[in-house]
C-alpha cells in the first residue's frame, strides 16, 4: 500500500473512532433523562428484596461503622430493614406507621408513615414515597470506588429543604436500572451508604411481612414525623 493510502487508511480509521465516541456518547441519557426513566422502571416494580451493606462514616474522628442486614419493601410506603450484625435492629414500616427498634435500647419509637406531598427521606424513597423528577434536580457524577463496574450514579438534591439530609445519590446499573446503592450526606457531613446485592423484584411480598408487633417489657415512643 502507498504511504498516501496508509495515511488515507489511518485517517479514516481515526474518524470512525470519533464518530463511534460521539454516538456513544449521545446515546447516554442525561440526568434529567435518567431520572426519568429510573422513575418509570421504579413505578413499575411493585416489591423487591435485597441483602444490604450499611456504612456510615461521620463525627470528628470520622469514625466508620459498617452493618448488614435484609431488606424487604413493598409499595406503596410499606419496607422492612432487618439488622442482623454487628447487632440486631429492626426498621420496619407498615404502610401507616414506622417502628424502630433497638433490642438493647428496650425501647420501640413510633412514628406516622410521611404524607406523599412531603419530600421523602431516603429509606422512604425506595418504599415508593415521592417521585424523582418532582422532589429533586438531578445530576451525574461518578459512580463510587466501591460500585460494580459500569454503574451510573445519580446525584439528587431535594427541591424542598430536608432535616435529615442534604442530598442523597442513587448507584444503578445502567443496563437494567435496578438499584445497586444509596448514599446520602448530613448537615454534619456524615456520610450514610447502602449496597445493595441478591436484588429481586416483584416476588408478591404478603403484607404480613411488614407487620409489626411490639415485643412485651420496652417502652413505646410516639413522635410525629413532620418538622
Amino acid at each position: 500500500m502507498s504511504r498516501f493510502g496508509r495515511v488515507l487508511v489511518l485517517a479514516l480509521a481515526s474518524c470512525a473512532a470519533r464518530g463511534g465516541q460521539q454516538i456513544a456518547r449521545a446515546a447516554e441519557p442525561t440526568a434529567p433523562e435518567l431520572a426519568v426513566a429510573l422513575q418509570r422502571k421504579y413505578d413499575g416494580i411493585k416489591d423487591f428484596s435485597a441483602d444490604f451493606t450499611h456504612a456510615y462514616v461521620g463525627g470528628v474522628l470520622r469514625k466508620k461503622i459498617t452493618e448488614r442486614g435484609r431488606l424487604l419493601v413493598k409499595k406503596p410506603g410499606k419496607m422492612r430493614w432487618d439488622y442482623v450484625e454487628p447487632e440486631t435492629k429492626q426498621f420496619v414500616s407498615d404502610g401507616l406507621k414506622m417502628y424502630s427498634y433497638i433490642p438493647q435500647d428496650k425501647q420501640v419509637i413510633v412514628a406516622p408513615v410521611p404524607p406523599d406531598e412531603d419530600a421523602p427521606t431516603p429509606a422512604m424513597f425506595l418504599a415508593g414515597k415521592g417521585n424523582l423528577t418532582r422532589d429533586f434536580t438531578p445530576s451525574l457524577v461518578d459512580a463510587p470506588a466501591t460500585a460494580a463496574a459500569g454503574s451510573r450514579a445519580l446525584k439528587l438534591i431535594p427541591k424542598a429543604r430536608q432535616r435529615d439530609y442534604d442530598w442523597l445519590e442513587l448507584v444503578v446499573d445502567p443496563g437494567t436500572l435496578s438499584i445497586r446503592g444509596l448514599l446520602t450526606v448530613d448537615a454534619q457531613g456524615g456520610t450514610s451508604s447502602f449496597s445493595f446485592t441478591n436484588l429481586k423484584e416483584n416476588i408478591g411480598l404478603a403484607d404480613k411481612e411488614f407487620a409489626f408487633k411490639i415485643p412485651r417489657g420496652v417502652d413505646v415512643v410516639s413522635t410525629s414525623s413532620r418538622h
